[in-house]
């Protein structure tokens, strides 16, 4: 009884356990924003699939000293789950990744991050399947801030060939995110993070041998290792670690609603980086996507 007790004690309120949740689904979109640039810049000297290769390399580099030991701890447990973390490798790390990288390739840093800002319409109906049901400001927020995403497609140059690749991307994430809702609550945050690298990075031997086979190495300067090592450590450690705790928090449709953030995100860092303007017409469906977020996450 006394350990009941305790546990409830240390046990956050749900409104304090949402706004967290609220809050590192926006530190991970805010990372994650950083490296459709990132993707970008590297399409010409890196090949998709060896910046997702390294990526994860460098991810698993870093989370090691703090997931590894728990993961070994733990192997009973992922044994008992291994059909959940393979699926959840797959589609999160695997796939989703390799996909934007090969999106980068052929369509526009500003074009991903739209299409991506749609995988929260997913990750809603997927959560609805599984018997849970947003309350309607939430429904509300997510339907204001896909029209704002919807805007701001329509009024630009079109699709691009590589969108397909980012519309694929963002299905992947979308089913990625709902899965988490039923993650075994055996499996640790860091062991789970740190398992789920291990088998995306070794899922994606193959398609790596491939690569280099067909394409060839790039070449490690000044202008291709700080990127890995940006995507490595923060989109990738940081990011998944900030966006699995959300999703444990505050569910898949409230930390949804705030990846609509990330189209207004990419935006300012073209703006910042890049030098891009933004126009009136971009500004006007931002400020729905935003406030679609705010009255999502808050619902």
């Amino acid at each position: 009884m006394t350990a009941v007790l305790e546990r409830t004690a240390r046990t956050p309120r749900a409104p304090r356990a949402a706004a967290l949740g609220v809050l590192l689904a926006a530190v991970a979109t805010v990372v994650w924003s950083g490296s459709f640039v990132t993707s970008r810049a590297l399409h010409d000297s890196v090949p998709p699939v060896q910046q997702a290769f390294w990526r994860w390399i460098v991810a698993l580099v870093a989370v090691a000293p703090f997931g590894a030991r728990r993961a070994w701890r733990q192997r009973k447990a992922i044994r008992r789950h291994l059909g959940f973390v393979a699926l959840a490798s797959l589609l999160g790390v695997t796939l989703y990744n390799t996909l934007v990288n090969q999106a980068g390739s052929t369509t526009s840093a500003a074009n991903m991050g739209m299409i991506m800002a749609a995988s929260p319409v997913l990750m809603a109906v997927l959560e609805r399947m599984g018997g849970v049901r947003p309350g309607p400001r939430r429904i509300g927020g997510l339907l204001v801030a896909c029209g704002g995403v919807v805007l701001l497609v329509g009024g630009g140059a079109g699709l691009a060939a590589g969108d397909l690749w980012m519309i694929a991307a963002a299905c992947c994430f979308g089913s990625y995110s709902a899965l988490l809702r039923r993650k075994p609550a055996e499996l640790g945050g860091t062991a789970f993070l740190f398992t789920t690298f291990l088998f995306g990075t070794v899922l994606l031997l193959p398609a790596q041998g491939v690569s280099l086979a067909v394409q060839g190495g790039f070449e490690p300067t000044a202008g291709t290792v700080p990127p890995l090592l940006y995507v490595g450590v923060f989109s990738s450690a940081v990011a998944f670690f900030a966006w699995n705790r959300a999703i444990a928090l505050a569910g898949p449709s409230r930390a949804g609603a705030v990846y609509y953030l990330q189209p207004l995100c990419v935006a300012l860092l073209s703006w910042a980086l890049l030098g891009e303007t933004v126009s009136a017409a971009q500004a006007l469906c931002m400020a729905l996507i935003l406030g679609g977020v705010l009255l999502g996450a808050a619902g």
